[in-house]
């Protein structure tokens, strides 16, 4: 299996960088040199200046306003947009409900939502995990019965809605069947988050962000025409969104900037008189680091082969997830150590710790969450046993 890149891929490779470096606003590039939380604003102003460039959507067809890019130039344009530490777009409309639209939705459905999806005229959330519903979704009870007036009326809870305060859409996965097998009895509906009945509750993380939320649904009316799929046949439909959001997770970017940052800031850090970036002990740590990342890199030029050969996501993306999240935690682990009391600064106001530490505190927070989201590793472990390893279930 050949992983190097072509010499067209390289080209597209510096168009990209070339590109970056023109496009980003001065106030965006400021933000990014620092890697510091971009506000929602500054995310959609992003969002509309890659839409003009043509590559917000660089996994989407042309049919539906892609650029039409092959496998390995989307992986190339995700990698640079992350190695330049550019706003990351909100994924729920673009990478999850999009596509699966594509799949799975009708025409009606498809002509509706995807191109203010492309345009970010509207911005969706995913409703999904309960306070009972985690890692084992099957569990939810969010209810949609039929009114009898060609409707569906929610009643229940949905939790870490992540920006759902942002949110003018949401893909919620609900019981239409109590009486069925837990996987069995789901559905796929699509709602208006200005329905009445549906109520957002922000959550401050310790990161200092208000990502999380807590989404309600009283007596919530939603159209019989906003079911995606097959009525009780929405887990094939959760199965096959949450594969691309597991590859995703690789993150190889994210970890890519977030080591040159360790070393940015072991450079300036002084132990026994000389920076902390020359001290050997510390320097196999950091080349400890780099090799897993490699590895990782090499098994998603793996993934991005095979997807050139037609193959669509499947539970080997579950091996992405697991070392992507990992590696991404242990780098910001690294950070935190090398700041020392530094690290414990991050709702302070700016000019008290380096502005390249600023934000490390909040981020190594908020990537505890890695390994839990799009399914927690335990459960992909289990996804790997059962379907990779074809071990015997427990």
């Amino acid at each position: 299996m050949d992983l190097s890149f072509t010499p067209e891929q390289i080209a597209f490779r510096d168009e990209v960088r070339a590109w970056l470096r023109t496009a980003m606003p001065a106030h965006i590039r400021e933000k990014a040199a620092i890697d510091a939380h971009f506000e929602h604003d500054e995310i959609m102003e992003w969002h509309r200046i890659l839409h003009r460039k043509g590559w917000v959507a660089p996994h989407w067809p042309a049919e539906w306003g892609g650029p039409g890019l092959d496998v390995t130039r989307r992986f190339i344009l995700t990698e640079e947009l992350e190695l330049a530490g550019a706003p990351g777009l909100s994924p729920f409309g673009l990478s999850m409900v999009g596509p699966l639209l594509m799949q799975f939705g009708t025409e009606a459905q498809k002509k509706r939502y995807l191109p203010k999806i492309l345009a970010g005229e509207e911005v969706w959330c995913q409703g999904y995990s309960e306070p009972n519903a985690g890692s084992d979704l099957a569990s939810l009870k969010l209810r949609a019965e039929p009114d009898g007036k060609g409707n569906y009326v929610l009643n229940g809870q949905k939790t870490w809605t992540t920006y759902a305060q942002h949110a003018d859409w949401i893909f919620v996965l609900t019981r239409t069947d109590p009486s069925a097998k837990k996987q069995a009895g789901i559905s796929f509906f699509l709602a208006d988050m200005k329905t009445p009945g549906i109520t957002v509750r922000p959550t401050l993380t310790i990161g200092g962000t208000p990502a999380f939320c807590d989404t309600f649904f009283e007596n919530a009316v939603v159209p019989a025409e906003n079911l995606v799929g097959p009525l009780n046949g929405g887990w094939t439909l959760a199965k096959a969104l949450l594969g691309h959001e597991r590859t995703g997770i690789a993150a190889v970017g994210l970890s890519t900037r977030a080591i040159r940052r360790v070393k940015r800031i072991a450079a300036a850090t002084l132990e026994r008189g000389r920076p902390l970036l020359e001290h050997p002990g510390f320097r196999a740590r950091i080349a400890r680091l780099e090799i897993e990342l490699t590895a990782l890199k090499m098994a998603n030029y793996r993934a991005i082969v095979s997807a050139q050969e037609g193959h669509a996501p499947g539970p080997e993306s579950s091996i992405l997830k697991i070392r992507g999240s990992e590696i991404l935690q242990q780098c910001f682990e690294l950070a935190m150590e090398v700041m020392g009391h530094d690290s414990l600064s991050w709702f302070n106001d700016a000019g008290v710790i380096p502005g390249l530490e600023q934000w490390v505190a909040s981020s190594f927070n908020y990537t505890r969450a890695t390994t839990i989201y799009g399914g927690s590793n335990e459960i992909q472990r289990n996804v790997i046993a059962k379907l990779i390893l074809n071990l015997p279930s427990a």
